[in-house]
C-alpha cells in the first residue's frame, strides 16, 4: 500500500508500529530517531512519516520542522505519551507538544499509547488526502 517511515526511540513502542502498520500491508522502514530519519528520508521515498516527539540526538519537533524544509507535500503524523504542557516561553506556552508539531508542519497529531484503532484511521485518511491532493487539510483529533 504506501511505504511509511516509522520514526521512535522506543524500541516496545517502534515495533508495536511497525507491526500494526505491516499487518495492515504497509512497507515500513524504522528510525531510531530524527538524524537517523532524516538520512533514511534523503534517500528513499515515502508516502507517510509517523514521528515522536521526545527522542535524543534529534527530537520530532526539530524532525518534522527539517522534513518540512525538504518536502512540503508528504503527510507526517506527530505523537507523543509525554508532558502536555510545553517548555517554550510566550505565545506558544499553553500549547501543548502536539498543537505545536501541527504548527510546524505536521498533518496530524495523536497521543499514545498508540492502538489500532487510533493509529490505522490516521494513517488511512493521510494517505488518502495526500493521493488527493489535500494534504494537510485534514483536521487534528
Amino acid at each position: 500500500m504506501a511505504r511509511i517511515l516509522v520514526i521512535d526511540d522506543d524500541d516496545l513502542v517502534a515495533k508495536t508500529i511497525v507491526a500494526l502498520l505491516e499487518s495492515a500491508g504497509h512497507d515500513v522502514q524504522l528510525g531510531t530517531d530524527g538524524r537517523d530519519a532524516l538520512r533514511a528520508f534523503r534517500v528513499g521515498a515515502f508516502d507517510l512519516i509517523v514521528t515522536d516527539i521526545f527522542m535524543p540526538e534529534m527530537e520530532g519537533l526539530e524532525t518534522i520542522r527539517e522534513i518540512r524544509r525538504l518536502d512540503r507535500k508528504v503527510p507526517i503524523i506527530a505523537m507523543s505519551g509525554g508532558p502536555r504542557a510545553t517548555v517554550m516561553s510566550g505565545a506558544m506556552a499553553a500549547m501543548d507538544h502536539l498543537e505545536v508539531a501541527q504548527l510546524l508542519g505536521a498533518t496530524r497529531s495523536i497521543g499514545k499509547p498508540i492502538t489500532r484503532g487510533k493509529l490505522l484511521p490516521v494513517v488511512d485518511d493521510c494517505l488518502r488526502d495526500s493521493r488527493s491532493g489535500d494534504a494537510g487539510s485534514a483536521p487534528g483529533p
